[in-house]
């Protein structure tokens, strides 16, 4: 083995070893068992995603569903439930998106001393306070919807799958 071949060889397996683990995606809120994506959603059509009323179910390379926010939220309609013919999503396993709603303070105009509210109008809920006027905290009654992700402007809400 030559030289070159060698240090080919290394760095395609520090390469492969160092590879991130895949991205945790948001899944509709309708689930008890994330292997069940895995097992049975290649053999549907993506109906979840046809009757998704506000278009945040998009379908992973995989042909998993996930949820997209960044042009409206979850409404909890059940629609996407009831559409699923391989029990992947079922009403009985009805339950909040698995995330956690978090505002990149570093970024966020309000934390800057911006007077802005566009995370707490689309928030159905009231589960975003604003403390000392101006800066916005999640509080314990966020369903994780992610509606107000994609009214931010500073784009400083983010969704953390748990």
């Amino acid at each position: 083995m030559e030289r070159r071949e060698l240090f080919s060889s290394l760095a395609s397996s520090v390469k492969n070893a160092t590879k991130e683990k895949p991205e945790k995606l948001a899944r509709p809120p309708y689930n008890n068992d994330e292997s069940l994506f895995h097992n049975e959603c290649s053999k549907c059509e993506a109906k979840c995603a046809t009757v998704c009323e506000v278009e945040i179910i998009k379908m992973a390379q995989d042909k998993t569903p996930y949820l997209d926010f960044s042009k409206s939220g979850c409404t909890y309609c059940d629609k996407c439930a009831l559409a699923c013919d391989f029990g992947v999503l079922r009403l009985e396993d009805k339950s909040f998106v698995q995330a956690k709603v978090i505002i990149d303070k570093n970024i966020c105009y309000s934390w800057q001393g911006v007077m802005c509210f566009s995370c707490k109008d689309p928030c159905l809920e009231d589960a975003i306070d604003f403390t000392a006027m101006f800066t916005p905290v999640i509080n314990d009654k966020c369903t994780s919807c992610g509606f107000c992700v994609s009214r931010c402007p500073a784009q400083s809400i983010k969704v953390e799958v748990i």
